[in-house]
């Protein structure tokens, strides 16, 4: 069911786990090394509600979270083939309100308490094609 901040937001099912909906993409472009172009940067809402976690995921660019409301736990798996078996975490809340993921590191949302809004600047920007789930 569709928890109501993510209708109020418009927000759809993501496929990592939460809701989310792209809420800007720069007009301006960069050409990858592979010569694959994406915006310079994109942004999101994405909302995890209370007790709902991710799945681990890595994306191709950096990505900085950013809270609004509630608290996010990440965990960072490192940049092998697969997640660590010990993985660092980072908190985002109103103490610590941004933090950055970089390109390449497996990730995943823990849940909480509460639900937890956050945007997510990635840059270059997201694509699908650049994600990749376990």
């Amino acid at each position: 069911m569709r928890p109501p901040l993510a209708a109020a937001l418009d927000l759809a099912p993501h496929p990592e786990g939460g809701w989310y909906r792209q809420t800007w993409v720069s007009p301006v472009t960069v050409t990858l090394p592979d010569g694959r172009v994406r915006p310079t940067a994109t942004l999101i809402y994405f909302l995890l509600p209370a007790g709902d976690s991710s799945a681990w995921h890595r994306v191709a660019s950096d990505e900085i979270w950013l809270a609004h409301t509630g608290a996010v736990t990440v965990e960072l798996g490192g940049s092998g083939a697969a997640p660590a078996d010990e993985p660092t975490t980072v908190e985002v809340d109103a103490h610590a309100p941004q933090a950055l993921v970089r390109a390449g590191v497996w990730q995943r949302t823990l849940p909480s308490a509460a639900d937890a809004l956050v945007s997510c600047l990635v840059s270059p920007g997201f694509d699908f094609a650049d994600f990749e789930l376990v």
